[in-house]
C-alpha cells in the first residue's frame, strides 16, 4: 500500500479564512484538501496529512514560536512515516510575512531545503514540490503580511526552476486556486476541492509511472 505525506502548513491542517485574530477553528477531514485527496486516491493508499498552521520553510519565528520551522522537524516525520512513496510539500506562504523580510528567491530557496532534506533522506522515494497561491494583504492578517503581494510575484518562477534542478514534480498552485480575500491567506471550501482534485490527478499519475 503506498504511503503519501503531505508537508504543509495551516492550509494543509485546514485553517478556514478567518474574520479575526485567534480563531481556532478548522474545517471537517472531508472538506480539507488532504480528505479530498484521499477519498480520490481511494483506500488502496495511505495518506498521511502534516499540516501546521504557521509553519515556516526553515526560520525560527520569533513571534510564533521556533517549533514552526518546518526544516527542524521534518527529519523526525519521515522517520516516523517511512518508508514514503511520495512526499508533497506545500510550504511558503508563512514566509511572506513581514517580520522575515524575505524576497522571492529566498522564500522559494527555504523550500528547496526541505526537498533536498527529503531527497537525502533515503526514505522519499518521489516528490512533488507544489508552490503555494501568492497571499494578499486583507483582513485581520494583512499587517502581518505586510509587503506580501510584492515579494510574492517571483515565488513561483523560482520554485518552479528549483525543481527542475532537483529532478522533482511541480505543480503551481496558483494557477488552480486563489486564497480568500477576507484574509488573504487561507482556502475555502471550494478551493480546498479544486486542490484536493487537482493533487490527486497528479499523484495518480506518479503513483503509476
Amino acid at each position: 500500500m503506498p504511503t503519501v505525506l503531505l508537508y504543509g502548513d495551516s492550509n494543509t491542517f485546514g485553517t478556514p479564512p478567518m474574520v479575526s485574530l485567534g480563531e481556532d477553528r478548522r474545517f471537517d477531514a472531508e472538506t480539507r484538501w488532504p480528505g479530498v485527496l484521499r477519498a480520490a486516491l481511494g483506500p488502496e493508499v495511505t495518506v498521511i496529512a502534516e499540516g501546521h498552521p504557521g509553519r515556516t520553510t526553515v526560520h525560527d519565528d520569533p513571534v510564533e514560536g521556533a517549533h514552526r520551522n518546518g526544516l527542524t522537524i521534518l527529519p523526525a516525520i519521515i522517520e516516523s512515516h517511512r518508508p514514503i512513496d511520495l512526499a508533497v510539500l506545500m510550504l511558503g506562504t508563512n514566509d511572506h510575512k513581514g517580520r522575515f523580510g524575505l524576497n522571492g528567491f529566498d522564500i522559494a530557496s527555504g523550500a528547496r531545503r526541505l526537498v533536498e532534506v527529503m531527497q537525502a533522506s533515503g526514505h522519499v522515494k518521489r516528490i512533488l514540490w507544489i508552490c503555494p497561491p501568492p497571499p494578499l494583504e486583507r483582513g485581520c492578517l494583512a499587517e502581518m503580511f505586510h509587503g506580501a503581494e510584492g515579494r510574492s510575484g517571483t515565488v513561483a518562477g523560482h520554485m518552479k526552476a528549483m525543481a527542475a534542478e532537483l529532478g522533482v514534480a511541480f505543480l503551481d498552485a496558483g494557477t488552480i486556486i486563489a486564497v480568500d480575500p477576507l484574509d488573504g491567506v487561507h482556502l475555502n471550501e471550494s478551493a480546498h476541492a479544486a486542490l484536493g482534485s487537482a493533487v490527486a490527478a497528479r499523484l495518480k499519475e506518479m503513483l503509476q509511472a
